[in-house]
């Protein structure tokens, strides 16, 4: 018999990754997401058809409670929140609720419907925000800098408490940045990657950033997902930081991403005051020798190599939509 994953947040960048990682190991694959008046399933489109997706919310338990029931699900991965830190200032009673109290939702319905399942806690190195140390590691006090942070901090610690509390086999997963072809938008690497490959093909002249200046430790999404796999599988449940140990500047990824299309960071990039954060992250780096040792974890793509992916995947992108309009 198959196992059976729910992800919530299936639709999100991790989400894609870690379903199709989860159809590769043999799992029935569902995915809860939120009943949209669009379509958000374009990061599924080439495996919407071997998952069964579900409407759920995490503001709601008792939709939390009926899917666990139906899916029978013995591995939870909760991947769903509000996760765009600059939103989180503008939303942060609604941040709050879904990305802290939505975990609790989350655990009280599987400790009512089977305790035994196992749960991942998709934790953030937002949580250490105003460093206590460098680099990173489980034990580094957190320091959360944003709503968010603060959301996330609550969720890690409530799942510790249900843990400890009834013996359940959940972990925290203090993942640092992560990112993909499949990333949105909005956040900085896209961001970035997306405006190299309009100004490169001529539908584009500059990009408007924050701070060039703030220090990452930057992964590949498609690395991280199978951490979160592997902390399910071990006998005893515990938390990881997920990391690469290496960080490197907003401005060093605007260079890479440039260069490799041929350009300058200075001749397009400027500084916009309105993309600065109210309270500033300005480093983080991850030490995740836990993981190497404990779940025997590596990751597989370099920096270079993921700059190089993103804008790659962005250019294709951008000529379709020329040729598209045509």
């Amino acid at each position: 018999m198959s196992k059976s994953a729910l992800i919530t947040g299936i639709t999100g960048q991790d989400g894609a990754y870690l379903a199709k990682l989860l159809l590769e190991k043999g799992y029935q694959v569902h995915g809860m997401h939120r009943r949209t008046s669009t379509d958000s399933r374009e990061r599924l489109t080439d495996i919407v058809d071997q998952i069964q997706l579900h409407h759920g919310d995490l503001l709601d338990e008792l939709s939390i409670l009926r899917l666990l029931e139906k899916t029978e699900a013995t591995e939870v991965y909760n991947l769903a929140a509000q996760s765009f830190v600059p939103i989180s200032w503008e939303e942060p009673v609604h941040t709050a609720d879904v990305t802290a109290l939505g975990v609790t939702r989350l655990l009280e319905a599987i400790r009512q419907v089977n305790p035994q399942i196992k749960m991942y806690q998709a934790s953030s190195s937002e949580m250490f925000g105003k460093v206590q140390e460098t680099p990173q590691t489980e034990t580094t006090p957190f320091w959360p800098r944003s709503p968010y942070g603060v959301a996330k901090v609550y969720g890690y610690w409530i799942t510790v408490n249900y843990r400890e509390s009834y013996d359940m086999f959940v972990c925290n997963g203090i993942l640092f940045n992560h990112e993909s072809p499949l990333r949105g938008k909005e956040f900085v690497t896209r961001k970035i990657t997306d405006a190299v490959a309009r100004i490169k093909l001529g539908v584009q002249t500059q990009l408007s950033l924050g701070n060039l200046d703030a220090y990452r430790d930057w992964g590949f999404a498609g690395d991280y997902v199978n951490a979160m796999w592997l902390m399910l599988q071990q006998e005893t449940a515990d938390d990881y930081v997920i990391s690469t140990g290496e960080q490197h500047s907003v401005r060093e990824f605007c260079d890479i991403a440039f260069a490799s299309v041929g350009l300058k960071t200075e001749d397009h990039v400027v500084t916009d005051p309105r993309f600065f954060r109210p309270a500033e992250v300005n480093t983080l780096l991850g030490d995740s020798s836990k993981a190497q040792s404990k779940l025997g974890w590596q990751r597989k793509v370099d920096f270079q190599q993921l700059v190089a992916m993103m804008v790659e995947a962005d250019l294709q992108r951008v000529e379709q939509e020329i040729q598209t309009q045509g």
